[in-house]
């Protein structure tokens, strides 16, 4: 099944939304209707635990010691857009998002 929607929802430390907001807004994935800058985000609870491998985002006091389970607050951004700009999308995210594994989660839209 295709879909031409799709939801992203993205965890970040609340300063980087702005950012992503305007860089994601100027290649023209968040208009909805007469709308731009359309996106939602809410402040959401987490744990982690970098593995050796690791190299843990130093810009909270959350970042987490290898080895060891953290808990921290982040937020969690949620827009719509077309499906066929999801790889340029994702590819934005990853340049601008501080972290080296983001949760990029892009989930189907039935309407």
């Amino acid at each position: 099944m295709e879909f031409e929607f799709v939801k992203v929802e993205v965890l970040l430390p609340e300063e980087y939304i702005v950012e992503l907001r305007i860089q994601l807004n100027d290649i023209g994935v968040l208009t909805v209707g007469d709308y731009d800058n359309v996106v939602s985000y809410s402040v959401v609870k987490g744990y982690w635990r970098p593995l050796e491998e690791a190299n843990p985002f130093n810009g909270s006091p959350f970042n987490g010691s290898k080895d060891e389970i953290s808990f921290g607050t982040e937020c969690k951004m949620e827009f719509k857009c077309l499906m066929s700009n999801i790889a340029e999308v994702k590819g934005l995210i990853k340049r601008v998002h501080p972290y080296e594994e983001p949760v990029i989660n892009v989930l189907p839209m039935l309407s």
